[in-house]
């Protein structure tokens, strides 16, 4: 009894924090803000399509990845919460920003063709350009930067190897290569030989991407960057140096901006389907149940509550599709109670009293809950993994419907019945 008298106290602290969670303007979590993110369907802003010229491609598929990585990298620098890019098509990038209104901007930030150059040290800011890293944002490499020649049209690739520090001990590092074509040989020999001891900066897309010292003259066309830290960090260096051996050129071919009325409009029809779909399922589970119906209501109300404040705090963007998965989730949380109350009444027409009755019907339901809702998590995963941004928020809200569900059913159901159980409104419990 006392165990069930803390699983009591562990759902009101969950429901608690949810609720505080899913005030509209709750508290910080760690200084940042709970808030719900709407996705572009349902709060507007603004979507473009590019088209990328990959005619002189070798690899289609690499290039257009590192494309769309790039657009990454510029659209973070607008700020855009949950930004959608993804691959439409064979040669087309689709670019969702929800909440930006000013489609010019959007295209001026992300619509220009990356290049890789390399630079050397500057005199001064008349000669030079200020960098920020690449990887550090708020980092302002010392100095002053001017172009070379140097291009990443003169790089062939970069790979990852590893060069032994001691010979002795078997030691070694991991350090990224430069191998150069035949023209990108003599302007790297010549570069070098200028900046000897010196930085040298590789710029991707106006952002610094490594500055090694220049240690020697490189007449041989082949490089190696040392200092990494790991493999991990070696691989990122050189998967960004790869993305510029092939500036892809984009054009946009289709720009629209999406109103807020729209999105207004489908929140408002989506809560209310939401409403009518929880007040029929609450109406039925106490007509056909009556007291364990009513433990059960208040199992989906708690349900409810707790995924609204997981999806905030996670954060889930919702869409139409991913209201569309938490309002089919709720139909599913009420399932496995039913479940449990039809084995419930099996054992009580067996005569075993209601206690007992309560605990076997939970344990041998736990099968057919457990099974079904993990393949539909199943599904999810498949969905989330293959299928586009719709999809993936139709997918993930499921997902986390179902694994919350889970919990109430059997955690948050149970114990109300049990703790029932031991009072005076035992009577009222046969279902």
């Amino acid at each position: 009894m006392r165990r069930n008298w803390y699983i009591f106290g562990l759902i009101i602290i969950v429901l608690t924090l949810s609720v505080l969670a899913d005030i509209p303007k709750g508290p910080k979590f760690f200084g940042k803000e709970i808030k719900t993110h709407l996705g572009l369907d349902l709060q507007g802003g603004t979507e473009i399509i590019y088209q990328a010229d990959l005619s002189k491609s070798n690899d289609k598929s690499k290039d257009l990845n590192n494309l769309m990585n790039i657009f990454r990298q510029r659209v973070d620098s607008l700020g855009v919460a949950e930004p959608t890019i993804q691959q439409q098509g064979s040669d087309q990038v689709l670019i969702q920003l929800p909440g930006v209104k000013d489609i010019d901007q959007a295209i001026a930030a992300i619509g220009q063709t990356y290049e890789l150059v390399f630079m050397a040290e500057a005199a001064d800011a008349t000669t030079g350009l200020a960098l920020n890293d690449y990887y550090q944002p708020d980092y302002t490499l010392p100095g002053y930067w001017t172009p070379s020649d140097l291009t990443g049209s003169d790089l062939i690739g970069s790979d990852v190897t590893y060069n032994t520090q001691n010979q002795g001990t078997g030691q070694s590092e991991p350090v990224v290569t430069l191998t150069f074509n035949n023209a990108g040989k003599e302007k790297f020999a010549k570069l070098t030989k200028e900046n000897l001891n010196k930085q040298m900066a590789i710029v991707l897309d106006r952002r610094i991407v490594s500055a090694p010292t220049v240690q020697a003259e490189i007449t041989d066309g082949k490089a190696i960057i040392t200092g990494q830290k790991d493999i991990k960090e070696a691989k990122k260096l050189s998967d960004r140096l790869n993305e510029g051996v092939l500036p892809i050129p984009a054009k946009v071919i289709a720009q629209q901006n999406i109103g807020a009325t729209l999105g207004a409009d489908s929140i408002k029809k989506s809560l209310t389907a939401g409403v009518i779909g929880l007040l029929i399922i609450a109406l039925f589970m106490l007509i056909h149940y009556k007291v364990p119906g009513a433990v059960a209501v208040v199992a989906l109300v708690i349900y409810s509550l707790i995924s609204l404040a997981v999806f905030k705090v996670v954060p889930v963007t919702m869409t139409l599709a991913g209201i569309a998965g938490f309002i089919l989730s709720i139909g599913m949380a009420v399932d496995a109670n039913i479940l449990i109350f039809e084995r419930t009444r099996e054992e009580l027409r067996n005569g075993k009293d209601i206690v007992a009755a309560i605990e076997e019907g939970f344990r041998r339901a736990w099968s057919s809950i457990r099974d079904s809702n993990f393949s539909t998590i199943i599904t999810c995963i498949i969905l989330f993994y293959f299928g586009s941004g719709i999809i993936k928020g139709f997918a993930l809200t499921l997902a986390l419907g179902v694994i919350i569900s889970m919990f109430t059913a059997i955690t948050a159901s149970r114990n109300f019945l049990v703790l029932l159980s031991k009072t005076k409104f035992k009577r009222f419990l046969n279902v």
